[in-house]
């Protein structure tokens, strides 16, 4: 039996990423303080892993999950749209090093063979 490996292309991921941040986000600051109360809430805590987790499936490991997950443990500083600001941020680095890619490749043209 072959492995069958489903890929999925890295705009969709990026659709995904951005959907899942906003929608923690927005749990984040508009429902979770209107039901569950106090700083050290394991409902954020939960939803700040397995979000953390999905987006590093999702995209890979960048360094800009840290400092979100870190600020969303600090009381007050978790109603910044931290997650949304995460991927928007790996996204804009993903463009500018495609760009610059691209870039590189039409200073270089290939050798061709005689």
């Amino acid at each position: 039996m072959a492995d069958d490996i489903i890929t999925i292309s890295p705009g969709s991921r990026f659709r995904a990423a951005m959907v899942l941040a906003i929608i923690a986000d927005a749990l984040q600051i508009i429902v979770f303080p209107a039901f569950i109360e106090g700083a050290i809430s394991p409902a954020d805590d939960i939803l700040d892993l397995g979000i953390g987790a999905l987006l590093v499936n999702l995209l890979g490991w960048h360094w800009e999950f840290l400092p979100s997950f870190l600020a969303k443990l600090v009381p007050g500083v978790d109603l910044v749209p931290f997650w949304t600001m995460a991927v928007a941020n790996v996204y804009r680095k993903s463009k500018r090093m495609a760009v610059t890619a691209e870039e590189s490749r039409e200073e270089r043209p290939a050798l061709r063979g005689k």
